[in-house]
């Protein structure tokens, strides 16, 4: 079965207080994205390898990749006004029947073994997302304050989220909303079901400096 990956970097590196995009920034010698797309490759070496990046970075991306020798093989599709708006420019180049899986890039610590899991359970349940525990006491709020929850009925949402990709399309035919916070919110606003498989604590989304601490000690 086909597979593909659309890896979505449109980040402007607000968070991280940095002229440069968060996906630009270099972890362990070479930017947090090279890794992203090299797990992935590592993962399936036949896998499609979408890139989503705004038009105005993509000059810059292949500055960095002729300056670090990256070679891995990718397409690159221009960025739209919203994440899903650039998952939607992706998915133009992805073809039925297949599997897609849709991807942060600064989440560049995403293990195969879950890459593996998302996209082996796909093929049976068509739309599957990697979460992990929550581990930290939860608290709601309330018109009156807050109160605690049992973080036993709660997951932690990754990427990559894959799909069967005809269902994908489907659901990327609906009107946008700002409910639709990632893929799945997308496939379920149908009211098909999102299956989860476990994830990798490790796969964190790179988005303070903290993080690019955390990702230094990863590596």
């Amino acid at each position: 079965m086909k597979k593909y990956v659309i890896i979505v970097a449109g980040g402007k590196g607000l968070r991280m207080g940095s002229d440069l995009p968060k996906q630009f920034l270099p972890v362990g010698g070479k930017p947090v994205l090279m890794h992203t797309l090299e797990v992935f490759r590592k993962y399936d070496a036949a896998i499609q390898l979408i890139l989503v990046l705004p038009r105005e970075q993509q000059n810059f991306w292949k500055q960095l990749c002729r300056e670090h020798d990256f070679d891995v093989e990718h397409r690159v599709v221009d960025g739209g006004e919203t994440r899903f708006h650039s998952v939607k420019n992706g998915l133009a180049l992805v073809q039925a029947p297949g599997l897609v899986g849709v991807h942060d890039g600064v989440r560049p610590f995403v293990s195969v073994e879950v890459i593996r899991r998302c996209y082996d359970l796909a093929e049976q349940h068509k739309a599957v997302i990697p979460v992990v525990d929550v581990v930290e006491t939860l608290r709601h709020l309330t018109e009156v304050g807050s109160e605690t929850v049992s973080r036993n009925d709660y997951k932690l949402v990754q990427t990559p989220q894959v799909f069967d990709v005809e269902l994908l399309k489907q659901a990327y035919e609906q009107e946008f909303t700002p409910f639709f916070t990632d893929d799945a919110s997308i496939v379920e606003a149908m009211g098909v079901p999102v299956h989860l498989a476990a994830g990798n604590r490790e796969n964190i989304k790179i988005t303070t400096p903290f993080d690019l601490k955390v990702g230094s000690a990863l590596l």
